[in-house]
C-alpha cells in the first residue's frame, strides 16, 4: 500500500511536470534522427550546396541491422542524458527540500521509498524508450529494409537492461549526494569512464556492461544471441540489482546520521 501511494504520487509528479508528454517525444526524435538524416544525406547535401558541378552524390549502403544501431548509439549518448536529468533530482531533490524526512519519519521503510520511485522512472523510460525504437524500426524498414520481429524485440530486451542500470546508478548517486547536478556530472563522469574501460579492455572483459551494444550488432549482423551478450547481460542485472541494495543502505545510514 505505501510502495503504491509512493508509485503514484510519482506518476502524478511527472505527469504535472509534462514528463510523459515530451520525454517519449524526445526519445522519437532521437531515435528517427539518424537513420532519416543518413537515408537522405544527398538530398540534404544537393539542398545546401556548395558540391562542386556534376558531382554525382550516392546514397549511402546501409544494412537495416546497421540502420536500427544508429537509433541505439544516439541513445546511448543524447538518451542517457535524458535519462539521467529526469531522474537527477527524484530522491537528491526531496532530501534537500526535507521533504523525504517527512516521507520516512511515517512508517515507510527505506527500500519502498528508493524502489517505487525506481520503479516509476523505469516505467516512464520504458514507455518513451519503447515508442521511440517503434518508430526508429518503422522508418528503417520503410527506408533500409526489414527487421524482423525477433531480431527488434530481442535488441530492445537486452538495450533495456542496459537503461535499468542508467535509472540504478542515478537513484544510487541520488542517495549520496543531495544536489541534483551533482547527481548528474556523477553519473555520467561514471559512465564515461566505464566506456573507456571497456574500449581499452574490451578483449578481455567481454561481459562489461558497456559492451552490451557492441553485442547487439554482432547478434543482428550473425543471427544469434552471442553467449557474451548474455553474460554482459546478467552482469547489468546484478550490478543493478547491486546499485538498489547499496542506495537503501546508503540512504538509511545518511539519514539517521542527519
Amino acid at each position: 500500500m505505501q510502495w503504491m501511494t509512493i508509485f503514484k504520487k510519482e506518476l502524478l509528479e511527472d505527469w504535472r511536470n509534462y514528463k510523459w508528454i515530451w520525454v517519449p517525444l524526445v526519445f522519437i526524435v532521437i531515435c528517427i534522427m539518424d537513420p532519416i538524416s543518413t537515408y537522405y544525406l544527398p538530398q540534404i547535401l544537393e539542398s545546401v550546396g556548395g558540391m562542386p558541378e556534376g558531382t554525382v552524390i550516392e546514397p549511402p549502403e546501409v544494412e537495416p541491422a546497421q540502420a536500427i544501431m544508429m537509433s541505439l548509439t544516439e541513445l546511448s549518448m543524447l538518451g542517457v542524458l535524458v535519462i539521467v536529468a529526469i531522474s537527477m533530482a527524484v530522491i537528491s531533490g526531496e532530501r534537500k527540500s526535507g521533504v523525504a524526512e517527512l516521507i520516512l519519519v511515517k512508517p515507510v521503510s527505506y527500500f519502498t521509498y528508493i524502489s517505487a520511485k525506481w520503479a516509476e522512472k523505469l516505467l516512464l523510460v520504458f514507455t518513451s524508450y519503447l515508442i521511440g525504437m517503434l518508430a526508429s524500426w518503422y522508418y528503417v524498414d520503410l527506408l533500409f529494409g526489414q527487421i524482423t520481429v525477433g531480431q527488434f524485440f530481442s535488441l530492445f530486451f537486452f538495450y533495456l537492461i542496459w537503461l535499468i542500470f542508467v535509472i540504478s546508478l542515478t537513484i544510487f548517486y541520488n542517495t549520496i549526494v543531495k544536489v541534483p547536478g551533482l547527481v548528474l556530472t556523477l553519473t555520467v563522469v561514471t559512465i564515461m569512464a566505464m566506456s573507456a574501460i571497456n574500449q581499452i579492455f574490451s578483449y578481455r572483459m567481454p561481459w562489461f556492461p558497456n559492451s552490451i551494444s557492441g553485442h547487439i550488432t554482432k547478434m543482428l549482423m550473425e543471427g544469434s544471441v552471442p553467449s557474451a551478450l548474455w553474460g554482459a547481460a546478467s552482469i547489468t542485472i546484478i550490478v543493478s540489482v547491486g546499485l538498489l541494495i547499496a542506495s537503501n543502505y546508503i540512504l538509511k545510514t545518511k539519514e539517521m546520521a542527519d
